[in-house]
């Protein structure tokens, strides 16, 4: 390890640490050494069914996009790769339960805008710390010079997944799950032509372990900071979200032993990831200032990217903060703060109001459907993601 850099157990003390205190479920649950390793072995392990698929492209596109569709039986004498891929993907877990897909739906639409602070803030922020994550973004170039594209994309897929009844079979969020199962794919098969890739240190590219860690960060991470902005949730409603986030995670093909199955799972597989992933270098240092310049496009933007960086220093703690340069506003933090205290007393009220909990689900469903509709107009959104495919 560069001496240079801090140590990482400091990183497993800061913003996690804080959160398992505040929202956590009371008691320790860092993994052992053995499950440390165990965990550590599916750094190791890709995607065998995309992988195969994306090596058989584009001869095997047409059946691909058919199958997607209207699934794979409607397709005649398809390619072994895509008969075998939906196969597996159509072959619906026991656990599944479509109408708690609904309700962790519709408890993340009544976030509105709000819950998209999270996805920013901490989710991809918090993700820089995970420096063997992040090398594959760095190579491609994209992250860094296109930071803000990437973000848009990433909030409209977001959206697509979690808005209620996109994640039948068909439906635009089950589309966008598996679509990106293939963006994965095919930068994995990017970096292991790569002579300079650096398995011993950075672990196979895009990996179970990273993805895993992907879902937490729009799950677990996700809930926990929405909380820290005021939201409210009731225990099913939790539930419900992680729910959500397990089929996300069975489409986009991590293994089925890394999905938590409730909160509980999820907290103990938060601790796998700092103990083993959350080790910063220069490169989350670069991709975090991409990040905050992102947000500083005017006048407005620069006053929002106080506020972005507020929440961030305050959900992954001071060490990582100041480690990737986030500039430590007293002022905003306390404005944050407040905010989030007038938050919680509005959802509290919600709780006990009949019917205005279906009425912020209904203005968080507009709020999100004219977000996505704004950034349509400054980017052109490609739901398929054909221009990661090329």
């Amino acid at each position: 390890m560069d001496a240079r850099l801090p140590d990482p157990q400091l990183f497993r003390q800061g913003g996690i640490k804080l959160a398992a205190k505040l929202f956590g479920p009371g008691e320790d649950l860092r993994g052992t050494a053995e499950q440390l390793r165990n965990f550590r072995e599916y750094a190791q392990a890709g995607d065998p069914l995309a992988d195969a698929l994306v090596a058989s492209m584009p001869a095997s596109k047409p059946a691909f996009e058919a199958a997607l569709a209207k699934g794979i039986a409607s397709v005649p004498h398809p390619p072994r790769q895509v008969r075998e891929f939906f196969e597996a993907v159509e072959a619906t877990p026991y656990w599944l339960d479509h109408d708690r897909l609904e309700r962790g739906a519709r408890a993340i639409t009544r976030t509105g805008l709000l819950g998209l602070f999270p996805l920013g803030d901490m989710s991809l922020m918090g993700g820089y710390l995970a420096s063997r994550a992040t090398k594959s973004l760095v190579a491609t170039g994209e992250i860094e010079h296109l930071a803000g594209r990437r973000l848009i994309e990433t909030a409209a897929w977001w959206i697509d997944v979690t808005t209620p009844g996109n994640l039948r079979r068909g439906k635009i969020g089950y589309a966008s799950a598996i679509r990106v199962r293939l963006v994965h794919a095919h930068v994995r098969a990017a970096m292991n032509r790569r002579r300079d890739w650096d398995y011993a240190a950075w672990d196979q590219p895009v990996n179970q372990v990273q993805t895993t860690g992907t879902l937490l960060l729009f799950s677990l991470v996700f809930v926990l900071g929405t909380q820290l902005l005021g939201i409210r949730y009731t225990d099913r409603e939790r539930a419900d979200i992680l729910h959500l986030w397990r089929y996300v995670g069975w489409l986009m093909g991590v293994d089925e032993a890394l999905l938590p199955a409730g909160e509980h799972d999820a907290w103990r597989q938060l601790w796998l990831l700092a103990a083993t992933e959350f080790i910063p270098d220069e490169d989350s240092k670069r991709l975090a200032k991409a990040l905050r310049d992102s947000h500083q496009a005017s006048p407005a933007g620069k006053i929002l990217s106080r506020v972005h960086s507020a929440i961030s220093r305050l959900v992954l703690g001071k060490t990582n903060a100041d480690f990737l340069e986030l500039p430590n506003d007293l002022v905003t933090q306390g404005a944050v703060l407040t905010a989030a205290a007038v938050n919680f007393a509005a959802e509290t009220a919600r709780r006990h109001i009949p019917g205005a909990t279906a009425l912020q689900e209904f203005i968080g469903d507009i709020e999100r459907r004219q977000y996505v509709s704004r950034l349509g107009r400054i980017v052109r959104l490609d739901p398929t993601y054909a221009r990661h495919l090329l």
